[in-house]
Parts: structure tokens; sequence; C-alpha cells
């Protein structure tokens, strides 16, 4: 098991969301599940989660929970294949050709802005 000091060093995922009814923001890390606080400016909101941080990671070393490490890119390869209906792919190319980029930018790019869209719902 790691020291307090080694799991504060791992780069853990912080999430800030702006809070639309109280204001100000919510912090979280979603790899340490129910490890949230807020602040009233994001500042003051990243500034409270690193405490938050701290004090759940030393009640699960105390309790002997289980502490995830985070997620590591090195499992990606930013690589993948796709089938798609032949239709599908001649639109996304005559649109990719009309934006003047090429189709795998264009197709990032609507991947990125759904993912933005989908993340903010969750």
């Amino acid at each position: 098991m790691k020291t307090i000091e080694e799991y504060m060093k791992l780069p853990y995922r912080l999430e800030l969301i702006p809070d639309t009814d109280e204001g100000g923001y919510v912090a979280s890390y979603p790899e340490l599940p129910g490890c949230l606080t807020c602040g009233e400016t994001m500042e003051s909101a990243i500034v409270n989660a690193n405490d938050a941080k701290r004090a759940w990671l030393e009640a699960a070393i105390t309790d002997g929970v289980e502490i995830m490490e985070p997620d590591s890119l090195d499992a990606y390869s930013g690589q993948f294949k796709l089938r798609i209906p032949k239709s599908l792919h001649k639109t996304l190319a005559e649109h990719s050709k009309a934006e003047g980029i090429s189709m795998n930018q264009y197709c990032l790019y609507l991947l990125t802005k759904n993912d933005a869209v989908h993340g903010r719902t969750n």
C-alpha cells in the first residue's frame, strides 16, 4: 500500500462542474467514489478538492478500503477501426470536403463535440 503522499502525487482526474442551482462549482474525483466538494470560485473549488482528496485517502487507508489508481493513457493507442454504411461514409466525405479538412479531422471534430455534450448530461 502506498503512503498518503504517494497517493496525493498520482494524477487523479479532477472534474469541475458549474453548480447552476447554488452557484459556484462542484469538484469531484471520479476514481475516488464519493470524493467531492464545492467552492464559490473555480480556484476555491480546486483547493477544496485537494483537501477533500487528502481526507478521502486518509479515511480509505485507515479503514482498509481499496484505493483505485488513476487510469493511464498508456493503455490506449489513439486508433480504432470503425465500419460504417457506405452512405454515411459518402456524407462524411462530402461534409469534410465542404469544411476544407480531412475526413479524419472532421470525424474527430464530430466525436469530440458529441462527447462534450454527453459529458455535460451525466
